[in-house]
Order: structure tokens, then C-alpha cells, then sequence
């Protein structure tokens, strides 16, 4: 019998082997993304002190095309992280491609002001 793995499964080996080089400091935070099939959310983490500095998702966004959404979250969150003081973070994709929805939110975090 023939089994799939898993995605999620693989996607989270993939985010551990990732998280051994990518570590948010107070100086750089990490911007984490996480993506769903409805939603895509996305948060500056200090690991030093494991806290949120901020977080955005499409939770309360207008419906619309997931690629817009997460432009409209990557907006939210780099002007959020703007107003506290952070301008430069490190990119943790969280085990997903950079395609799409998660290179939808990085670009237009960049364009907001961030830099990584």
C-alpha cells in the first residue's frame, strides 16, 4: 500500500530545518508567516525574549483573492512594525515556498518599509 506523507508533516520538518539559521533578535525581529486555506497571518517575534511585537492577519480583512489579502496583511504588519520602531527583520517563511500568497506578503511588506 502506498502512503502520502503528510503535508503539513513535511512542511514542518522543512520550518525546523529552516529555524536552526533563522533566529529574531530585538534589533532584527523574525517576521513569522503562517498560512492557511482561508487565511495567511503574520508576526514580528523577538526569540530572545519569545514575545509578539506585531501581528496582522486576514481574519479582519474584506473578503477578496487570497494573493490580495496577503498583500493587505504584508501592508498591515510592516506599518504596524513601523510604528513601533522596527524597520529591519529576518524572513521566516515557515516551511512554504516563496510563491504566491507568501511572496505576495513579503513584497508588499518591503514596499511598507521593511527591510530583509
Amino acid at each position: 500500500m502506498i502512503t502520502k506523507p503528510n503535508k503539513n508533516a513535511v512542511r514542518k520538518k522543512r520550518h525546523q530545518h529552516v529555524r536552526t539559521k533563522v533566529v529574531g533578535t530585538a534589533a532584527r525581529p523574525r517576521l513569522n508567516v503562517f498560512r492557511s486555506s482561508k487565511h495567511i497571518y503574520a508576526q514580528l517575534i523577538n526569540d530572545e525574549s519569545s514575545s509578539t511585537i506585531v501581528s496582522a492577519s486576514s481574519l479582519k480583512l474584506e473578503k477578496g483573492n487570497d494573493v490580495e489579502a496577503a498583500k493587505k496583511v504584508g501592508e498591515a504588519v510592516a506599518k504596524l512594525a513601523v510604528e513601533k520602531g522596527v524597520t529591519k527583520v529576518v524572513f521566516d517563511r515557515g516551511g512554504y515556498l516563496y510563491h504566491g500568497r507568501i511572496q505576495a506578503l513579503a513584497d508588499a511588506a518591503r514596499e511598507a518599509g521593511l527591510e530583509f
